[in-house]
């Protein structure tokens, strides 16, 4: 594939906040022992699912090609440290987790264009078309981005990269993402949300210095709040998807972290990322995908015909707040596992706080693609998903300064140019 990396959008350079003193620190109204019998809770119930379900041809698969990957060589080793090497004088030193995927490959574009040190991981599992992260992996490789072939559940491989290189940030954007597919696969959100997010913390934890953490949590954990637009401080105890039960027992679990181990933790909530180089399990990915080849495409519609509506983000915005929490995180106050002071704890809501129905989506592409879609409107199904999301971003603009200014209309036009361009070169090169 050619492709450049003019084709990832540009992030403005590093952010610094003139309010240090005023940082953010998510504070629950329960007691320690509150959150840790919460944090005990939510893994019970989720090891309860990892435990009936039975183990996906797909998931055995993605251990298989794991397994006869290597690493550790010299050649191996140099690459990593060549990637890790920082440009500007006041640069991080930074591993990105997932870094093959959507959201992570344009972090790591962005951090390695204003001069930080970045080596990804990534397990290429087959979710969706690894094809796709393939391709994303050699567009970072090109701009100097080494990602590393890998499982966070690989504890010695993790241990590796942390004796190779003195990180002093890690963006675990690495998960198992989807709403619907919970139900076919649990096992597979057990493993990397949870599973995968605790041997991350226990190498952090680890590692002297510790790192700083940023990660990926995700607006689901809001789940059945009828209160809009949702607020940091409103109840995340009643999911309504398996996804979004790992991606609330991993809050918990962070802030054990950061409790007990004084890890610099931020939890970022994602509100509906899209852009070039998304998920094709998105919705305006695929939606976009079936109009242009005359397929049918499902809309739901909540009940008495309600509306459904999501808080589109466009993926530059979400870029600018990732890298704005790292730039405010301060660092961990730990050391070989021993905490030696209370360390920051922050959780921020990353929205566009402009919900738009999933109609008027459909009418933005059928007018980008200058085709009509052929509409199927059903009543939304008990998968999992919820009828609306809102994100009060107060907070991230008063503490990282974060301001999206990308509307729907204007995201989707990139995106539709990007994915004609993609599919167009993908054709070509399949007919060689």
């Amino acid at each position: 594939m050619s492709q450049h990396m003019d084709n990832i959008p540009s992030t403005p350079g590093k952010f610094k906040s003139d309010k240090y003193h005023y940082i953010y620190r998510f504070r629950s109204h329960s007691s320690i022992a509150k959150l840790v019998f919460w944090s005990l809770f939510f893994f019970s119930v989720i090891c309860f699912f990892f435990l009936l379900s039975p183990s996906s041809p797909s998931a055995d698969k993605s251990r298989r090609v794991l397994e006869n990957s290597t690493w550790g060589s010299p050649e191996w080793e140099r690459k990593v440290r060549q990637s890790a090497h920082v440009r500007s004088g006041r640069g991080h030193t930074v591993l990105v987790t997932g870094a093959a995927g959507f959201v992570g490959s344009h972090v790591s574009a962005a951090l390695k264009r204003r001069g930080d040190g970045v080596v990804g991981l990534d397990n290429f599992n087959n979710y969706y078309d690894p094809e796709l992260k393939r391709h994303r992996r050699d567009l970072l490789d090109r701009a100097g981005v080494f990602v590393v072939d890998g499982d966070i559940n690989d504890a010695e491989l993790l241990r590796k990269l942390f004796d190779l290189v003195e990180f002093t940030h890690v963006m675990h954007l690495a998960a198992q993402a989807g709403v619907r597919y919970a139900m076919q696969n649990p096992k597979s959100y057990v493993n990397s949300n949870i599973a995968g997010l605790v041997n991350l913390l226990e190498s952090c934890k680890s590692a002297d210095p510790q790192p700083a953490i940023i990660w990926a949590s995700s607006s689901s954990v809001y789940g059945l709040n009828s209160k809009v637009p949702f607020s940091e401080k409103d109840r995340t105890d009643h999911p309504a998807s398996l996804y979004a039960a790992t991606k609330k027992a991993g809050e918990a679990i962070a802030h054990t972290y950061n409790h007990i181990y004084g890890l610099s933790i931020t939890g970022l909530r994602f509100f509906t990322v899209y852009g070039p180089w998304g998920r094709p399990d998105m919705a305006y990915f695929f939606f976009a995908r079936d109009i242009l080849k005359g397929k049918p495409i499902t809309i739901f519609e909540a009940p008495d015909h309600g509306s459904v509506a999501r808080d589109f983000t466009y993926i530059d915005d979400i870029v600018k707040g990732c890298l704005a929490a790292l730039d405010t995180a301060k660092k961990s106050t730990g050391s070989g596992g021993k905490k030696k002071g209370a360390a920051q704890f922050r959780i921020f809501n990353l929205g566009n706080t402009s919900p738009v129905e999933v109609g008027k989506l459909v009418s933005i592409l059928e007018k980008l693609l200058k085709v009509k879609a052929k509409r199927k409107v059903l009543p939304m199904p008990r998968n999992g998903d919820v009828q609306y999301t809102h994100a009060n971003i107060s907070l991230a603009q008063r503490e990282l300064g974060y301001k999206p200014t990308t509307d729907l209309e204007s995201g989707l036009k990139k995106f539709v140019r990007w994915y004609i361009s993609y599919q167009s070169k993908s054709k070509k090169k399949s007919s060689w």
